[in-house]
């Protein structure tokens, strides 16, 4: 892959386009009272640039967002479209109007019109009171009409709505099929629209969802809207956005389909060269075709360049099993203990690579037999290794570093070192005892995490059997309208006990997807409140300070994963912690039984019995370590250190 860079000057300056006045004559759509949406100037020639999606990610993703528009303003472009996900979502009108209000801000500060489009996050409703339609009429009240179109330059710019859902009550969820397709009425309409601008020279389609993608989106039919597209023979690119990668899936039928990366939203990955950054994409129209480059800060890239084959074999690296047979490291009494690390790697991948393996931690805590090791692999071939970890330092007073190891891995292009992001894993330790002894003489406390810390359990031999259990905590949100997970395991697989703003939701994978029990009404933050699920075999329940405040019928085989259970966040797939839960927790305990059938006082402290398979009373840190109350009796901290504070 090559890199080229461009320069752009702007040449002219002008009032911002949004506040000029537009005949609402110009805007088509049989949307019922439209929002009049300013047009450009018209002339054979143009550029305009595609935004990706902003939401998703940290709140700081909006100064990328500013950054984009003030490049936006240095190239100068006729026009900004979008594709959808400008705003979070998921929550109560009030919350969408303070998010609308900031995104609104910035994009006024564009000197040429913008044209939204909308997303699952700037429609979707959540909490108690949700409207039918949940946020559409907000949207076409603010934004403008939820689909539309407007001709410049002889152009047809044609914007779709791909969260209608299926015209029932039911929540909106772009995951189930049924709420895939476009409405007899939308279709209805792109067929006329398509008609009426059959003399234009060129027309772009605008829309959230990548519908094309068959194996994401199974109940879309999109090849009837393709067909549609196609027989116009004016339709040169569809854009989408949804999935935060850029992916590029060839021309059919003269139409080029593109899916954005993001301009301000949450990026999956940490890597450009795999489809992972900000971005915009720059469309260039002429008379005779279009060009479409990628725009990060002041360079351009082929979206050509990210074909399936590339992106299979960048991830066939970034699933790059490293092998690591770690001697646990066991320290004693003292904090003293040692381990060896053996490891293998083969390059799974059509070009050579080149591995660097670094022990990490604390040099003045670890020390290792290597500072680090770097070997160059051919295609398939495999390489083994070993080091060892010694622990100086004694005791934690000072502090404790969990020891991990660190693999970085480039693939060697001709002509080109492409860096994947470095992947660290973190190493067992373990204590040599804790007794019942140790319990009798801590006070009950509580864990307080940050929204930045978790504990991670090493299940092993503790897996929660299949059948009826049990998942609870007493739980203190630091503040309102908090989301994260309390107690998890779950990844396309296994069970949650989560709070999404601050309404506490159980959730069990059962015969192919998730069965959720999920209350109506939120818990206070600063308080304790004890949450409860309860999976019997034939429904799934959810208990709030002991009364019953969600029940639904539920049965099957629970889908099951090797992934770490985590106390405050939730595995990915690569058994790192995400949807972190900022507040505090106490008495966590998960039971191979259903444990409430009725109402119920709930415990301060919850004891062990034969159906208990973990307790952690989370009264005490030894180190790094969350002791429980069970067998393999203490847990490695994620990342950095939590804090003790009171109990209920």
């Amino acid at each position: 892959m090559t890199l080229s860079y461009r320069f752009f000057t702007a040449c002219c300056c002008c009032t911002a386009a949004w506040l000029l006045p537009a005949s609402a004559q110009q805007i088509h759509t049989n949307r019922p009272d439209p929002v009049a949406l300013p047009l450009p100037k018209s002339e054979n020639s143009f550029h305009f640039l595609v935004y990706g999606d902003r939401t998703g990610g940290p709140e700081s993703g909006l100064e990328v967002l500013r950054q984009a528009v003030t490049e936006t303003n240095l190239m100068d472009p006729d026009l900004v479209m979008t594709v959808g996900d400008l705003l979070p979502g998921y929550n109560n009108s009030r919350q969408w109007m303070e998010d609308f209000g900031k995104y609104k801000t910035i994009m006024t500060g564009l000197r040429m019109p913008w044209f939204p489009v909308a997303g699952n996050h700037d429609v979707y409703a959540r909490g108690p009171n949700r409207e039918v339609g949940e946020h559409e009429p907000l949207y076409e009240k603010h934004f403008g009409p939820l689909w539309y179109w407007f001709q410049h330059k002889g152009s047809a710019f044609i914007v779709l709505f791909s969260d209608e859902g299926n015209g029932t009550t039911t929540p909106k969820d772009y995951t189930s099929p049924d709420q895939q397709n476009f409405s007899p009425a939308q279709l209805s309409w792109l067929e006329t629209t398509l008609k009426e601008t059959a003399s234009l020279q060129h027309a772009f389609v605008f829309l959230h969802h990548p519908r094309w993608v068959a194996g994401t989106y199974p109940g879309a039919k999109w090849d009837q809207v393709h067909q549609l597209l196609k027989a116009s023979q004016k339709v040169r690119a569809v854009f989408a956005g949804h999935v935060h990668r850029l992916r590029y899936d060839g021309d059919r039928d003269g139409i080029q389909y593109i899916t954005l990366g993001t301009t301000g939203g949450s990026i999956p990955g940490t890597y450009p060269h795999a489809g992972y950054l900000h971005h915009m994409n720059l469309v260039t129209v002429r008379p005779d075709g279009i060009k479409v480059g990628i725009v990060p800060v002041g360079q351009v890239m082929d979206p050509k360049e990210f074909t399936p084959d590339y992106i299979a074999e960048i991830e066939r690296l970034r699933d790059t099993e490293f092998q690591l047979t770690p001697s646990p490291i066991t320290l004693d009494e003292t904090g003293l203990g040692a381990g060896l690390m053996e490891f293998s790697i083969t390059n799974p991948a059509s070009h050579p690579i080149e591995v660097t393996v670094l022990p990490a931690g604390a040099l003045k805590e670890w020390i290792p037999s290597t500072d680090h090791l770097t070997v160059s692999l051919a295609p398939g071939q495999t390489h083994q290794g070993s080091f060892s970890l010694i622990r100086t330092r004694r005791g934690f007073e000072e502090g404790f570093t969990v020891p991990a190891v660190e693999f970085n891995l480039d693939l060697l292009l001709p002509g080109l070192r492409v860096p994947l992001p470095p992947r660290r894993i973190t190493l067992p330790v373990a204590l040599k005892s804790l007794n019942e002894a140790f319990f009798a003489s801590s006070p009950n406390r509580s864990i307080s995490l940050n929204g930045q810390q978790a504990v991670r359990v090493e299940m092993g031999a503790k897996t929660l059997p299949q059948g009826p259990f049990t998942v609870e905590a007493w739980v203190r949100p630091a503040a309102e309208n908090g989301s994260g997970d309390l107690i998890s395991k779950a990844e396309q697989s296994e069970f949650a006990l989560n709070l999404a703003s601050n309404v506490p939701g159980c959730h069990v994978f059962l015969g192919g997807k998730y069965e959720s029990a999920i209350a109506t009404t939120p818990v206070p933050a600063g308080q304790w409140t004890h949450l409860a699920g309860v999976y019997d075999g034939t429904a799934l329940s959810l208990y709030v300070n002991g009364n019953q405040a969600a029940n639904r019928s539920a049965s099957g085989k629970r889908s099951t994963n090797p992934l770490p259970l985590y106390l405050g966040a939730n595995p990915d797939a690569k058994s790192k912690p995400v949807q972190f839960f900022t507040g505090a927790l106490d008495e966590v305990r998960l039971s191979s039984t259903a444990r409430y059938t009725t109402t119920f006082t709930p415990a301060k402290q919850h004891p062990t019995d034969a159906d208990t398979l973990l307790l952690f009373p989370c009264d005490a840190l030894v180190g790094p370590f969350l002791p429980s109350h069970t067998a393999n009796a203490a847990y490695g901290l994620a990342e950095s250190s939590a804090t003790l504070g009171d109990a209920p």
